[in-house]
């Protein structure tokens, strides 16, 4: 069956309303939201398991050494199961809140709707909660940095430890020892590791592992603060979108109960006018 021309341009015209509606700037934000908090939970947990079990296997070999450092990473593994629920639903209602701000300030140019009260206080709670969220997660990006930077440092030891143009007279005396950085204490057996024992350490998958899932969480958590950043600005745009309509809204009002005063006053004249000449 051929589709009419009417009913084809009845199709067209109600996608693009449709089309007009999607808050794209909040869903882009929103995706932006979910890749960061995913690379950020996934990869972080994983590297979290990676850098227990190569600190168990050659930096502390005895458990009562670690112990607090166990219970620490399960601690960040437990908060990182909180994070991604909170984000992936967080999300979802600043998506939600997209698309009922949109909607409402389009039907706002057109005077078919007025924005209420609680709508507006709702934007601003959620604007004041992202900024708090964006703050935490800005000081969670920069505690990621620390076991990045650490990695690093470790993965220059051990790349001079494999160059030839290094020029090294004894290897032996290349150490890394993670006891300085506070991972563990300073009693902790053996607590550093050199030459030979280093290059093995360095060749095992945990290190490789770890230290390429710190990166991407990482860049996972700059993401995170970017969406959260971009829904700070979406949210107070949208706010002083609604709070400009009210004022239009205000001042239409006032205008329209002033010109129906000055026509009644108008018409009560022309009634006058026309009694004292009958």
């Amino acid at each position: 069956m051929e589709m009419s021309p009417v009913s084809a341009t009845g199709c067209f015209e109600c996608c693009i309303k449709c089309l007009g509606g999607v808050p794209y700037a909040s869903l882009v934000a929103t995706i932006l939201c979910f890749s960061g908090v995913a690379l950020f939970c996934g990869c972080g947990h994983v590297a979290l398991t990676s850098t227990l079990t190569m600190l168990e296997n050659h930096f502390s070999t005895v458990t009562s050494d670690h112990a607090t450092l166990t219970l620490v990473i399960q601690i960040f593994q437990y908060i990182i199961y909180g994070i991604a629920s909170f984000f992936f639903v967080y999300a979802i209602i600043l998506l939600a809140e997209g698309f009922y701000t949109t909607s409402a300030i389009k039907k706002e140019l057109q005077s078919d709707f007025k924005t209420t009260v609680c709508g507006r206080c709702i934007t601003a709670f959620f604007m004041f909660l992202t900024y708090i969220l964006a703050l935490i997660f800005l000081a969670i990006f920069g505690f990621t940095a620390i076991p990045v930077f650490i990695f690093f440092n470790m993965w220059n030891t051990c790349a001079a430890l494999k160059s030839p143009d290094s020029n090294l007279t004894s290897p032996g005396s290349v150490c890394v020892d993670v006891r300085q950085y506070g991972i563990i204490p300073w009693n902790a057996t053996p607590g550093i590791a050199c030459g030979s024992t280093l290059g093995e350490i360095c060749n095992t998958s945990e290190f490789y592992l770890s230290y390429h899932l710190y990166i991407v969480a990482l860049a996972g958590a700059g993401a995170t603060v970017i969406a959260l950043i971009h829904y700070l600005m979406i949210l107070a745009a949208n706010w002083a979108y609604l709070k400009s309509a009210v004022t239009t809204h205000e001042y239409q009002d006032i205008k329209t109960k002033d010109d129906q005063d000055l026509e009644a006053e108008a018409r009560s004249k022309e009634g006058q006018n026309s009694s004292s000449y009958s």
